[in-house]
């Protein structure tokens, strides 16, 4: 069973002697493989040309997907089967059989070549993963292709994760996590489990004590072996970290930390007119002949990375290339967009300590507008 990577082309090619046309029945939709709509979702037709045929449908496919994320870590993704019906020598159409297809938000490189598949059972590039100390590690996996994910500690197992797979399409990339529901914070994981909070300065003292398992390796059991993963927990007493997540090259959700200074800028924008104030052959000094129809603002944010390693140039990579971005600020889930037009690729060995600058704009307005 293919991948279907929408942000890339995917082509459907078909060939025979005496090739006149093909016809394409595509069915996208959701619930259980197999149960799809009586009616395609799209009907195409091609005539041939040198008894060859060739469809493009990845943008057909893009089209259905919302991709909303609220902190909640869950990813769209369809079942898109097409079935064939070719006309030979002018004759009546005639089925080539129903294939099967998954549907990713993801994409290739121009490297990857055609119809790039993204394989692996682990949906990341990366295989070390930096975080927050005491924030979760969350990790997206292909069900179809991984059976177990596992924590360790020194050498020693402190949580493991069977994976199972499904027919059903809200089942085939699964979020292994170590928090609660993602939770970063002592006051999030209380209100979650059903507690009350009140802060108090005692409190903050014994939610030091109080962290999530720790961990300093993941293991990532796939059909084409074992990943492993190396955790390294980071600390930020100055500054306050703030987590950006977006949708990588395999179509998952995927955090990343940026640890230290942030600085936030509001620009304006604003509509005016000349208005008339004579009353009576005189006017009042204090109303505006200015006036300002309507006025609104776009909040952007400078992020620092902090210290990262080498192997985060292909994470920033996606992250500069995505078209979907979040950032969490103040227990809020909150959409962005990477306004960053370069990235300069760093190396230790140029670089020495490597530390990435990223602008990102708030993706609403200041002011509430929305009607």
């Amino acid at each position: 069973m293919s991948k279907i990577n929408v942000r890339s082309p995917y082509y459907i090619y078909d060939t025979v002697a005496n090739l006149t046309s093909d016809k394409i029945d595509i069915y996208i939709y959701t619930g259980t493989q197999g149960s799809r709509p009586s009616t395609p979702t799209y009907q195409l037709t091609s005539n041939a040309i040198d008894d060859k045929v060739t469809f493009e449908i990845s943008e057909l496919i893009k089209d259905y997907f919302t991709n909303n994320f609220d902190g909640d870590y869950v990813s769209d993704f369809f079942w898109v089967d097409y079935e064939i019906y070719r006309s030979v020598s002018g004759g009546a159409y005639v089925s080539q059989g129903m294939v099967l297809n998954k549907g990713f938000y993801g994409y290739g490189f121009f490297e990857d070549g055609a119809n790039p598949q993204n394989s692996q059972g682990l949906l990341q590039s990366n295989t070390t993963i930096v975080k927050l100390d005491d924030a979760p590690a969350t990790i997206a996996v292909d069900t179809s292709t991984t059976s177990q994910v596992t924590y360790e500690l020194n050498g020693q197992q402190v949580y493991t994760k069977a994976i199972s797979s499904s027919t059903n399409s809200n089942a085939q990339i699964e979020y292994v996590t170590s928090g609660i529901n993602g939770s970063d914070e002592f006051e999030d994981r209380v209100i979650q489990d059903g507690g009350i909070f009140e802060g108090s300065d005692c409190l903050s003292e014994f939610s030091k004590e109080y962290t999530l398992f720790d961990f300093d390796t993941i293991y990532v059991d796939t059909t084409s072996g074992v990943t492993k993963l190396t955790v390294k927990s980071e600390s930020e007493c100055k500054f306050t970290p703030y987590k950006v997540t977006f949708i990588n090259k395999f179509g998952a959700l995927q955090d990343i930390w940026f640890f230290k200074r942030t600085n936030e800028t509001l620009t304006t924008k604003q509509e005016k007119y000349k208005r008339n104030t004579v009353v009576n052959g005189s006017y009042d000094i204090s109303k505006h002949q200015n006036k300002t129809l309507t006025k609104n603002g776009k909040e952007k944010l400078t992020l620092n990375t902090g210290y990262y390693p080498e192997s985060y140039n292909d994470v920033f990579k996606e992250m500069q290339l995505s078209e979907d971005c979040w950032i969490e600020i103040n227990s809020k889930t909150l959409p962005i967009q990477v306004t960053s037009s370069s990235l300069a690729y760093k190396t230790q060995l140029n670089d020495k300590i490597i530390n990435y600058t990223i602008e990102v704009e708030f993706a609403f307005d200041t002011i509430n507008n929305i009607r």
